[in-house]
């Protein structure tokens, strides 16, 4: 696909370090840190990290425009091309990893490889359940309601175990109203995602790394992914949906055998 159809989205990108180029996209709206703080910092020592946010994040407007996978994708591509990488891996997570599936069908001339985590090619029942009542607490500005279902359905044990009940309600609560406007559009987006019939066609290196104590994407979901992307391989991480400060180092060392591995 050529650059003159890359997307109609203007995003903000941070870009840090140096070395090979990995361009990172994140679970729905919200911040690069909400989904993968420190992994970027991890990177960044021995990578270019790319770091675009999503239309819609930190209180950006989506001015109306389609809220598309394809768009998302092309925008992600079109954002690190602009930051000068002509080829890059992208590390996916959740809505990511269908947004880093999506980008390598369409730009197999720059994607190097994939690391999809806690991600899906269609939501199954239980996720349809949850993104229909997040939709609900959303369109009703109750991030409170949002930030308990959040708790239920994506936050591992050992992330529970170390905050106050509370102190978690209250961070993704502030984490939900600074997403808006874009949640809503996500949600939306969220429940027609479908990627099954990329999956074959992908032709680069892929480590699937499955959430184990994640009851929003259910680990099953990964496995599907990697049966079936050809040589796919496949790892498991003991987090919820959200990763966490004590999932980072484990996650960042996965994923840097397997960047060594492939020599990518």
């Amino acid at each position: 696909m050529s650059d003159e159809s890359l997307a109609p989205y203007p995003l903000t990108t941070a870009v840090s370090g140096s070395g090979p180029a990995v361009l990172l996209v994140p679970a729905a709206a919200g911040t690069i840190e909400d989904s993968f703080d420190p992994l970027p910092t991890l990177l960044s020592e021995t990578r270019t990290v790319v770091a675009p946010e999503y239309p819609g994040s930190a209180g950006e407007p989506i001015d109306g425009r389609a809220l598309t996978l394809d768009n998302l994708a092309d925008a992600y591509v079109a954002a690190a091309v602009a930051a000068g990488q002509e080829s890059f891996t992208v590390v996916g997570h959740s809505l990511g990893a269908a947004v880093a599936v999506r980008a390598a069908v369409r730009h197999p001339e720059r994607v190097k490889g994939l690391v999809l985590t806690a991600g899906f090619a269609a939501p199954d029942q239980r996720m349809k359940i949850v993104i229909s009542l997040a939709f609900d607490c959303l369109a009703r500005r109750d991030f409170r309601g949002y930030a308990r279902l959040m708790v239920l359905s994506c936050v591992g044990a050992s992330l529970v175990n170390m905050l106050p009940p509370g102190e978690v309600y209250r961070a993704l609560g502030e984490l939900a109203e600074l997403a808006w406007p874009g949640s809503e559009e996500y949600y939306s987006l969220l429940r027609t995602v479908d990627v099954t019939e990329d999956l074959a066609r992908i032709d680069v290196p892929t480590l699937v790394i499955a959430t184990t104590e994640d009851t929003f994407v259910s680990p099953a979901n990964s496995r599907f992914l990697a049966d079936s992307i050809p040589g796919a391989e496949y790892t498991e991480v003991a987090a919820g949906h959200l990763i966490n400060i004590v999932h980072t180092e484990p996650w960042n060392e996965l994923i840097a055998k397997f960047f060594a591995e492939h020599n990518i």
